[in-house]
């Protein structure tokens, strides 16, 4: 479970990962340590691209550094499933974009090209045509007689049907959450053929039995649900010799690699139980491979791979690729681990019904890692913080991993814009909380929803996984959930009595400010004027802060404000924002535990999905001032081997990209292992 990706409005975090072996020498900066560091890559339309570093790779021992190198290599050979399942054309159409951006002769100075630059550059960024963000389809801002032209002119190869669903509303969305229209129907993510309806999915896995009922297999998590040609649903799994298997045969090739150079038995024995579940498909030993990476907890080195988060499907059963590899950091690692060591008292002290309580919250560990490449469902749009295993009840007896982005949080720290905190905080006592706060309170709050909130609480015996119970409303519900864990604790004494901050009452009310105003205004800015709101941060963010204003005004628990034509929220009592913060837990919790499907709807499509637009309107206008794009993502630092005469790795370097539009290229070249059509 991730939390969010960040945008540069607000410092709420999520994670994946991956990096690159080969390059060409072109598009990479070597490290000068004299020099110092460029984090900015490019800007254009609504996207910052930066680079980020890896600090303390010199410290890392030769096998260290190769074993980094083989996860990232084996991440990266992934890339292009993440491409497929967000839509079917997506691989043609990056072939032909590419094609012509790189063989186009004519002119290149017309607003038209730079248009075309531009579409090329949002499209790698969004690992496809639809918005990372948004899921809407991206529309070229140049003319369909213009993109024919320019295929004729590289005799670039796209069928005429794919080229008008570039310029129509033909698979607007990616990912619909807005029942009315058909969630499946709606929808333009390649895990079901067309035609295929909820109800046919629900009846389908409805017949599907775990051994252990206590013990459900994630149905659905590595394979596309197709009609065969007798008009039958089936899967089409994701592993080697079936769907994907060209770039998955490359997953396991470098994971082979992986396992050889592992810290501990431990570690490589998981490294095993991933590659026979990568060869197989079957999804017990998925969960025996969550099991033993969950124990595999000594060393330096770990990572994510495989088909994990279910963000993207709209009923909550596949997930996307994506990979991760992540050096410890060793001083905030032991910082931080205060917080997993004092997770039964979270619990315990939590405003949950006594039977929707943890007795023993297990095994919860807590690093602050530095990220070594990304890829997949992470890459260029990174998380920056991340809670696995997903499945409830391995978390529940076995535990959780939590980590979070150091690295990454610091690059987007040091590469923000300024400004925003003044133009929409309520007043100066507000200002010099989040100057002094902001940063600590960010990485608290990622740490709490991560370690506390998504390990926090329980199901009731005999209810179903909130996939099947809350349905297209339970990523929303959980991501709220785990906020709701956070906020609760950051106004808290017990945070300062463990060592996290000097202040705590002060901390807490510079993240309760920022939570309101960002939920209730400035996290607007991603959307469009006129828009609901669909991603399940966003929407969990607004659900939260709405429903408390709300619930707050009969005693002004937080104010509307207006001031020169402009709008402010201003915190009255944040003690009684607290109880309702805790009220609002405990109900989000009751409705996750009872698998209460109309109030869990209820509650998101009142308070999380329509917008004020006069409001919108206002912050979209009041935001223009600002040069910083709405959203950032990174380009991926590039491990170079340098190898003896007998082919043994020896050394390995990092290099920087120099620009996005090389590494993307490159990537294509070297990790294009799939068919167009799969």
């Amino acid at each position: 479970m991730k939390l969010i990706k960040i945008a540069c409005l607000t410092m709420t975090f999520a994670i994946s990962i991956v990096g690159i072996a080969q390059n060409d020498k072109k598009s990479t900066l070597k490290v000068n340590e004299s020099v110092p560091f460029d984090f900015f890559v490019e800007q254009f339309s609504d996207i910052k691209v930066l680079r980020y570093q890896i600090p303390g790779w010199e410290n890392l021992t030769l096998k260290e550094q190769e074993l980094v190198y083989y996860l990232t290599q084996a991440g990266n050979s992934g890339r292009d499933i993440m491409w497929d399942q967000h839509y079917k054309y997506n691989l043609k159409i990056r072939k032909a974009l590419e094609n012509i951006y790189q063989n186009y002769k004519g002119d290149k100075s017309s607003n038209d090209w730079k248009n075309f630059e531009i579409y090329l550059k949002r499209v790698w960024f969004s690992n496809g045509i639809h918005h990372h963000y948004s899921s809407e389809k991206i529309k070229p801002d140049f003319s369909i007689a213009y993109f024919n032209a320019l295929l004729k002119a590289t005799k670039t190869s796209l069928s005429p049907e794919i080229v008008e669903i570039l310029f129509n509303n033909v698979d607007s969305k990616r990912v619909n959450l807005d029942a009315s229209k058909g969630l499946l129907e709606g929808s333009a993510i390649n895990f079901y053929d067309k035609g295929i309806t909820q109800q046919d999915v629900e009846a389908f896995y409805a017949l599907k039995k775990s051994p252990d009922p206590k013990k459900s297999y994630s149905f659905g998590l590595n394979s596309k649900l197709v009609r065969n040609s007798k008009g039958e649903l089936e899967e089409k799994v994701w592993k080697s010799g079936g769907m994907y298997g060209a770039a998955i045969d490359k997953i396991i090739f470098w994971l082979e690699k992986a396992q050889t150079v592992a810290e501990n038995k431990k570690q490589g024995d998981a490294i095993g139980l991933l590659i026979q579940y990568y060869k197989t498909g079957d999804l017990k030993t998925w969960d025996d491979y969550n099991i033993a990476w969950l124990q595999a907890t000594d060393g330096n080195i770990d990572y994510i791979n495989s088909f994990i988060e279910v963000y993207n499907d709209p009923l909550g059963y596949r997930g996307s690729y994506e990979g991760i590899v992540q050096i410890k950091d060793f001083d905030m690692s032991k910082k931080m681990e205060v917080v997993s060591k004092n997770a039964q008292w979270f619990e315990d002290n939590s405003p949950l019904a006594p039977e929707h309580k943890k007795k023993n919250v297990v095994g919860v560990s807590y690093k602050t890692v530095v990220v070594a490449g990304e890829s997949g469902d992470s890459s260029p749009s990174t998380p920056i913080g991340v809670n696995l295993p997903n499945a409830d009840w391995i978390r529940a007896d076995y535990g959780s991993k939590s980590v979070s982005l150091g690295n990454i949080i610091d690059a987007y720290s040091k590469a923000g814009g300024k400004g925003k905190l003044q133009e929409f905080a309520n007043d100066t006592d507000e200002i010099r909380l989040a100057e002094k706060y902001a940063e600590l309170g960010g990485k608290l709050h990622t740490s709490l929803h991560e370690v506390v909130g998504h390990a926090s609480g329980q199901i009731n015996p005999g209810v179903g996984t909130p996939k099947q119970t809350l349905k297209n409303y339970s990523s929303a519900l959980e991501e709220g959930r785990a906020d709701l864990v956070g906020l609760y604790y950051l106004y808290n004494p017990k945070i300062q009595e463990i060592g996290l901050v000097d202040n705590w009452k002060d901390l807490g009310m510079q993240c309760y400010d920022n939570y309101i105003r960002n939920g209730l205004m400035t996290q607007l800015v991603r959307i469009e004027l006129g828009a609901d709101i669909e991603e399940a941060h966003m929407r969990n963010r607004q659900m939260v802060s709405s429903w408390v204003f709300e619930k707050g005004k009969k005693d002004n628990v937080i104010e509307k404000l207006t001031r020169n034509g402009k709008t402010y929220f201003n915190i009255t009592d944040y003690d009684k924002l607290h109880e309702l913060f805790g009220q609002l837990l405990k109900e989000v919790q009751r409705i996750k535990s009872e698998g209460d499907f109309e109030a869990g709807k209820a509650l998101v499509e009142n308070y999380g999905v329509k917008v004020d637009q006069i409001l919108h309107a206002e912050v979209l206008e009041r935001n223009k001032q600002f040069p910083d794009a709405p959203y950032n993502g990174f380009v991926n630092p590039v491990l170079v081997p340098k190898v003896n005469a007998k082919g043994a790795i020896i050394s390995i370097a990092i290099e920087q990209p120099k620009t996005f539009a090389e590494q993307m290229l490159n990537y294509s070249k070297i990790y294009g292992f799939l068919p167009l059509e799969n």
